[in-house]
């Protein structure tokens, strides 16, 4: 039995009162134990609390009295539903406090709510009608024990109420080596909970654990560790705790995981995620700043914009809408245009970190490559724009030098004849005050749909797509590492090197190798934990997202130091590949028509 199991009300290892020598004497050692283990401070502390009787007096009472405040930022305590059934996952750092914590948060929010939590807590009156008492020391018994709570959680959810787990059921401590002080293996019961209930999830984290004398105690024996609990709890006082809240995880995603174990690790990773934003980094290379930048060019005159536009012909004019234009031209038609598409990429690129630090980003690759450019009628200004480069031309004519891919990535004969077929893209971007809209870079994606119309002889999309230094060390190494792992095709990538390799260690989070995560395959799925990381909460880059969608494929990394050093993934779309609703969005259904004609064959999961 462990030795928080014999203490009486609320805290105390003695029984009964003494009765004779050896048992006063046992007394006396009693009472020196529960002194040094935190027992006697913890009751006197304990005797001041003063509250009204009911679970959220006794808790805020407990917090002040203790002197422990905590910030959770407002749009952390939004995600928290105000009503409805819902289940908060959180970890267990610290024995104690995140409980006070957790438990004040929520009845901030709403008083329908139950905690399954250790049934040593049914000693604080103030919390026994909010208790679904569970025994979490894995004792044989306890299967048969938790039997009952099970069902009671099930009930509480099905009257729709919130429900508190904290799946570790045991304090966070030392693991190994790799892993540092994390929650021990969680429980499954929670995930069986979150499977039978069809509720969605709100993941919590806590950042922080006990200190070494903790940590020590458990290396010599758990319960130990566990004496220890009380004493921890006084070394909580007079601290401010931060609390993470995490995007809700609908039942559909959990529904997406065949075995309660497997749910049980993603929400794991989903809950230690949000520990990316307080701490270290978790792996990676050290970023450097970018160097000294140069002033960016005035913009082109409208006026000589407008006289470009208007000499294009009329059959390089692509799509359109009521607000927008999308054209194409080479560089010779253009010079004023390519002009401030140089000065829109650089401003554009330096808000997320990139860009060249020129003046204006253009180079001797913008002379020989296409231009697609998204125009604003009403305002006359260029919107966006991308620049494609047509292997086969370029080949023939200068050479695998002259596309700017092989910038990045050496690459065999044997892959430059296979994409022999295919454009290049790059140089991709949305001005800012553009980028609260969707639709500016949809039509640019059309655009290209209605090229490939226009040239149906070009079945591959190729080049690469930038992760910029807006996201986190942890953030890029997750994305990297789950992409090699998930989206590489072999035996394409053993035809390309990078020119400045990535080299990220392998990924632990919470104690589970990443690489390992079979989800993460799952482009929503990735994209949350992503967005668990960062703190505004984005996802996956959204053009590497849409290539992905389009059925992208990863052949490699690499690292450009001659770009604010932004990580590029080398994508390749096989358009044979690619889903018939992708192209018939981009491409329009009569387009569509025209390219399978073109190539007089059914597209693969295009029928």
């Amino acid at each position: 039995m462990p030795l928080s199991e014999a203490f009486p009300l609320p805290f105390s290892l003695k029984q009964q009162p003494p009765s004779s020598i050896r048992a006063r004497a046992g007394s006396i050692a009693l009472g020196l134990a529960e002194a040094g283990l935190g027992l006697s401070a913890c009751n006197r502390l304990y005797r001041q609390v003063r509250s009204d009787g009911t679970m959220a007096g006794f808790v805020h009472q407990a917090l002040k009295t203790l002197a422990i405040d905590y910030l959770v930022e407002p749009q952390d305590l939004a995600r928290i539903p105000a009503s409805g059934p819902c289940v908060v996952i959180a970890n267990h750092p610290y024995g104690g406090v995140e409980g006070l914590i957790l438990f004040d948060l929520v009845s901030r929010i709403r008083p329908d709510f139950k905690v399954m939590g250790n049934h040593l807590l049914g000693r604080l009156p103030a919390l026994r009608s909010h208790l679904i008492a569970v025994d979490p020391f894995g004792s044989d018994s306890s299967v048969r024990t938790n039997i009952a709570p099970l069902r009671q959680a099930l009930k509480s959810l099905k009257q729709g109420e919130l429900l508190i787990i904290f799946p570790a059921g045991e304090v966070s401590s030392h693991q190994s080596k790799e892993t540092g002080v994390v929650d021990p293996q969680w429980n499954d019961s929670a995930a069986r909970i979150i499977r039978r209930s069809n509720v969605p999830v709100v993941p919590i984290f806590f950042p922080g654990h006990n200190g070494p004398l903790f940590q020590l105690a458990g290396k010599i024996h758990p319960r130990l560790r566990t004496a220890l609990l009380p004493r921890m709890l006084l070394g909580q006082r007079h601290q401010v705790k931060q609390v993470v809240v995490g995007q809700l995880i609908s039942p559909r995603n959990c529904g997406d995981f065949a075995t309660d174990r497997e749910l049980t690790d993603y929400l794991r990773l989903r809950t230690y995620a949000l520990g990316a934003r307080t701490a270290t980094p978790l792996a990676g290379p050290t970023i450097p700043t970018p160097a000294t930048t140069a002033p960016v060019i005035r913009a082109v005159d409208k006026n000589l914009l407008q006289q470009e536009l208007a000499h294009l012909p009329t059959t390089q004019m692509l799509t359109e809408n009521d607000e927008f234009l999308v054209c194409y031209a080479d560089a010779g038609q253009i010079p004023w245009v390519l002009n401030e598409i140089g000065r829109l990429r650089e401003l554009t690129f330096r808000e997320v970190g990139e860009g060249s630090g020129k003046n204006c980003d253009l180079d001797r690759f913008d002379e020989g490559y296409t231009h697609l450019f998204l125009w604003h009628k009403q305002h006359q200004e260029v919107v966006g724009a991308y620049r494609l480069g047509h292997i086969d031309r370029i080949l023939s004519t200068i050479g695998s030098k002259g596309l700017y891919t092989s910038t990045l990535f050496a690459m065999k004969p044997a892959l430059l004849k296979e994409l022999h077929a295919g454009l290049e893209l790059g140089r991709s971007f949305v001005r800012p005050e553009y980028q609260r809209s969707f639709a500016p870079l949809l039509l640019l994606w059309k655009g290209i749909g209605h090229y490939l119309v226009r040239y149906p002889h070009y079945r591959y999309l190729f080049g690469p797509v930038s992760i910029s230094r807006e996201y986190s060390l942890q953030a890029r190494g997750l994305i990297t590492t789950a992409l090699t792992e998930h989206y590489r095709v072999n035996e394409l990538a053993c035809l390309v090197k990078p020119r400045t390799p990535v080299t990220f260690k392998p990924l632990m989070l919470a104690g589970l190798d990443l690489k390992q995560q079979s989800f993460l395959k799952e482009i929503d799925h990735l994209s949350a934990l992503v967005s668990d990381m960062e703190a505004d909460g984005k996802g996956i880059p959204v053009l590497l997202r849409h290539y992905l969608n389009l059925g992208g494929q990863i052949l490699a990394f690499n690292r450009d130091p001659d770009f604010s050093d932004v990580i590029d993934g080398l994508l390749l779309v096989d358009l044979f590949k690619t889903d018939k609703k992708q192209l018939q969005r981009y491409m329009g259904k009569e387009g569509y028509a025209g390219y399978l004609t073109y190539h007089r064959r059914p597209l693969k999961n295009c029928a």
